[in-house]
């Protein structure tokens, strides 16, 4: 798992947004199973996370020159949001 989280060079910034209920429930669960391991691999690297009520789970990534990605998390199973995080903190854009 730990080379799934060796982020990009160009990758500058992660943030996470969910919802503190239940549509916020697997990206929590992903959060506290990966998070340990994408810190430990990238501990330069600020990975933000924002709970807030009534919002739709999201991932973005901030890359150098301010450019940034987005992919929504909504629906997606524990596995689902790793294969997603994982091709986001990968990408060069």
């Amino acid at each position: 798992m730990s080379s799934k989280y060796a982020f990009a060079t160009a990758l500058k910034e992660v943030r996470f947004l969910f919802c503190q209920g239940e549509t916020g429930a697997a990206t929590r669960t992903f959060l506290t199973r990966a998070y340990p391991t994408m810190k430990k691999n990238n501990p330069h690297t600020p990975i933000l996370m924002r709970e807030a009520a009534g919002t739709i789970p999201r991932v973005y990534a901030r890359y150098e020159f301010g450019k940034e990605k987005s992919q929504s998390l909504e629906g997606l199973s524990d596995k689902q949001i790793e294969d997603t995080v994982a091709t986001l903190v990968k990408s060069d854009v």
